[in-house]
C-alpha cells in the first residue's frame, strides 16, 4: 500500500475517531493545519500541496472526512500536482452551503464541484447531520468518485462505532495502485 495522508475535517479528528486509530495502527500520516477551529480553505490548500510536495515516495493515497473532503477537491482543483495522488478515500463530506453551517465554515462556499483527476470513493451516511444523502451523492457524482452507501451511520466518526474501521480500509485499498510486477527471473 502505497503512504496513507489522513485529511482531518473541522476541529481535527479525536483521538477515538477512525483516522487517529488508523494513524496509530497504520502510521498513517496526518495533514496537520494551523487552524483547527476558524479552516481557511486556501491555507488548507496550500498546507496538502506542502505535505505532498514534500512527500519522500509517490503516489499515495488521501484518506479524507468531513471537511477534508471538500480539502480534496478544491485543491484538485487547482494543484499541478494531482499527479502524486493514487487515490482518495471520501468519507462524510459535509454540506456547507447549507445556512445552518456554523460561520467558521462559510469560507468553504461554494462546494467545489469539479471531477477529480484521480479516483475516488465516496462514503455517505443516509443520516449524516452535516449533509443531506441525496444532495451529497450528487456532488460526490459530479467529483467522479464511486458512491458507497454507508446506511444510517451519522457523520461516520467516533461517535458512529466504526472503532478501527476495517471496512473504510479495504476500501482504501481498492484504490491503491497496482504492485510492480516482478522481473522475469528467466529473462536475467
Amino acid at each position: 500500500m502505497p503512504p496513507i495522508y489522513l485529511l482531518p475535517g473541522w476541529l481535527d479528528s479525536g483521538p477515538d475517531h477512525w483516522q487517529s486509530r488508523w494513524e496509530r495502527l497504520h502510521g498513517d500520516q496526518r495533514v496537520v493545519q494551523d487552524d483547527w477551529q476558524w479552516p481557511r480553505r486556501g491555507d488548507w490548500m496550500a498546507r496538502l500541496d506542502e505535505t505532498l510536495i514534500d512527500a519522500p515516495a509517490t503516489p499515495v493515497l488521501l484518506a479524507a472526512h468531513s471537511l477534508g473532503c471538500l480539502l480534496v477537491a478544491a485543491w484538485a482543483a487547482h494543484s499541478r500536482h494531482t499527479a502524486q495522488v493514487a487515490g482518495a478515500l471520501l468519507v462524510a463530506p459535509p454540506d456547507t452551503g447549507r445556512e445552518d453551517m456554523p460561520p467558521q465554515l462559510h469560507g468553504w462556499r461554494p462546494i467545489v464541484r469539479t471531477r477529480l483527476p484521480f479516483p475516488a470513493i465516496a462514503v455517505i451516511s443516509r443520516d449524516d447531520p452535516y449533509g443531506d444523502a441525496d444532495r451529497m451523492r450528487d456532488i460526490a457524482q459530479g467529483w467522479g468518485a464511486e458512491i458507497v452507501d454507508a446506511g444510517p451511520r451519522g457523520h461516520l466518526n467516533d461517535q458512529s462505532g466504526l472503532g478501527d474501521w476495517p471496512e473504510g480500509r479495504a476500501l482504501l485499498a481498492r484504490l491503491a495502485p497496482p504492485p510492480d510486477d516482478p522481473p522475469d527471473a528467466g529473462a536475467l
